[in-house]
C-alpha cells in the first residue's frame, strides 16, 4: 500500500521541477499577442534572447539540482538570475508577471533562512506590482501611487499566506513527530508484549518444572521416611527369624514383619493417593475431608472430628487438592509423632479465602528448633507450606512441647467460572 505522504512528496517534487517551464510558456503565449512582429524590431529580439536565456538557465539548474540536497550558494545564484530575467521580461511585457510567480513557489527550497526567503519574496513582488500597475515605464504619478499601493497589498497578502503556510508546516511537523513517536511507542509496546509472552511461557515452564521437582522430592521423602524404613524393619525381623531356633521368638518376629509390611503397604497407598487424589473426582472437598478423617480415626484408633463452617464454594481443582493433601500430611504426622488422643479438622469457607485448621492434643514440639527437615524427620511441614504457597496461600504452625500442635492453612478463594 502506497504511503499518502510519499505520493504527496512526489507530486511536490514534480511541481518544483516543471512549474518554471509551465509559467514561462504561459507568459510567452499571452505576451506573443503583444510582441511587435515587424522584422528587425529590437524589443522582439531582446525578448526572444531573454526567453532563451531563461530556458538555458532552467536547463542548467535541472542538471545541477540533482547533486544538491538543500539550499546553497548555487541555488541562491539560480534564484537571483531567474529573478533578474523575470524582471527584465516583465519590463518588456507585463504578461511575463506569470513567470515572476516562480519566486513565490520555490523560495523556501532555494534560499536558506527566513530573512533571505522574505527578501526573495519582496524582490519578486516588485515586478509583479509593476505589471499589475500597467507595466514599465510609468507615464504619470498616478501609476506610481498605484504601484506602491499594489506593492503594499501584495506583500501584506504574501505575508499572511507565508504565516499560514508556516503554521501549517509546524503543525505538519508536530503531527509527523507525534506519529513517529506513536510508532516508536507501538514498536516498543509490541516488543514488550512479545517479551512478556516469552517471560510468561518461561515462568509457566519453570513453575511446571518446579512442581514436578517438588512432587518428586515429596515422593522421595515419603518413600525414604515410610516405605524404605518399613522395608528395613521387615528385613531386620526376617533376619531375626532366621537367626533364632525358638519358635515363639520366631513367631513374634514374623508377626512384627507382617505388621510392618501392612503398614508400609498403607503408606505406599497413601503416597499414591496424595499424587492423584481420586476422592475428589467423585466427592466434594468437604466430603473427601470427612472421609479422610473418619478413615484415619479408624485406622489409628484415635478420636478425630471434622467440622465445616461457612457456605461451600466450588474451588479450582489445584486448590482443593492442596487442602486435601495438607490434611492428609498433617494427620500422618500426628499419627507418627504426636501421640495424640484427639484430633480436630476444621474447614471454613469465607468470602475471600478458605481456611484449614488441624489441631491435636499430642506431645507437641518446638518449631524454632526444627532443622530443614521438620518434625516428621522428612519433608512434611516444608511440603505442606510449599503446597499452600503454590496456591498463593500461607501455612502457619503453632506448637509447644506438651501442649499439642495446631496447623493452619489459608488459601485465597478463586472461584471457578
Amino acid at each position: 500500500m502506497t504511503n499518502p505522504g510519499t505520493k504527496l512528496d512526489r507530486r511536490w517534487e514534480l511541481a518544483l521541477r516543471w512549474h518554471p517551464y509551465y509559467l514561462l510558456a504561459t507568459s510567452v503565449l499571452l505576451a506573443s499577442s503583444q510582441l511587435d512582429l515587424t522584422p528587425g524590431t529590437d524589443q522582439r529580439l531582446i525578448t526572444v534572447a531573454v526567453i532563451v536565456a531563461a530556458v538555458v538557465l532552467q536547463l542548467w539548474w535541472d542538471r545541477a539540482r540533482r547533486f544538491r540536497t538543500g539550499p546553497d550558494t548555487a541555488s541562491a545564484t539560480y534564484f537571483a538570475l531567474r529573478w533578474l530575467i523575470s524582471a527584465v521580461l516583465t519590463a518588456l511585457n507585463p504578461f511575463f508577471a506569470f513567470y515572476v510567480a516562480t519566486g513565490y513557489i520555490d523560495n523556501t527550497v532555494l534560499l536558506r533562512g527566513r530573512r533571505w526567503q522574505a527578501a526573495g519574496t519582496f524582490a519578486h513582488s516588485l515586478p509583479m506590482a509593476a505589471a499589475q500597475a500597467g507595466g514599465l515605464p510609468f507615464s504619470d504619478t498616478g501609476q506610481w501611487i498605484i504601484f506602491f499601493g499594489l506593492l503594499l497589498a501584495n506583500n501584506v497578502l504574501l505575508t499572511m499566506i507565508a504565516h499560514f503556510v508556516q503554521n501549517e508546516e509546524e503543525r505538519s511537523e508536530a503531527r509527523a513527530a507525534t506519529i513517529a513517536e506513536l510508532e516508536r511507542a507501538n514498536t516498543a509496546l509490541e516488543a514488550a508484549i512479545e517479551e512478556n509472552a516469552s517471560l510468561h511461557a518461561q515462568l509457566l515452564l519453570q513453575a511446571r518444572e518446579a512442581g514436578v521437582l517438588e512432587e518428586r522430592r515429596r515422593l522421595a521423602a515419603e518413600i525414604h521416611d515410610t516405605i524404605a524404613q518399613g522395608l528395613t524393619g521387615i528385613i531386620t525381623q526376617l533376619q531375626a527369624v532366621i537367626g533364632t531356633s525358638d519358635p515363639v521368638a520366631a513367631r513374634e518376629h514374623h508377626d512384627r514383619a507382617a505388621e510392618l509390611a501392612r503398614h508400609s503397604l498403607g503408606e505406599a497407598r497413601r503416597s499414591v493417593h496424595n499424587l492423584a487424589p481420586l476422592s475428589l473426582a467423585h466427592d466434594t472437598l468437604p466430603q473427601a475431608l470427612r472421609s479422610t478423617v473418619v478413615q484415619w480415626a479408624e485406622r489409628h484408633h484415635t478420636r478425630a472430628e471434622f467440622t465445616l463452617t461457612g457456605t461451600v464454594l466450588d474451588l479450582p481443582d489445584e486448590t482443593a487438592a492442596a487442602i486435601l493433601r495438607i490434611t492428609q500430611e498433617a494427620l500422618a504426622n500426628a499419627a507418627k509423632h504426636a501421640g495424640a488422643s484427639r484430633v480436630g479438622v476444621t474447614l471454613s469457607y469465607m468470602n475471600d479465602e478458605v481456611t484449614l485448621d488441624i489441631r491435636d492434643d499430642g506431645s507437641g514440639f518446638d518449631p524454632q528448633r526444627l532443622p530443614r527437615r521438620d518434625w516428621t524427620g522428612g519433608f512434611g511441614l516444608e511440603g505442606m507450606r510449599t503446597r499452600a504457597e503454590q496456591n498463593s496461600g500461607s501455612l502457619t504452625v503453632e506448637s509447644e512441647p506438651g501442649y499439642g500442635t495446631a496447623v493452619s492453612a489459608r488459601l485465597p478463594v478463586r472461584r471457578q467460572e
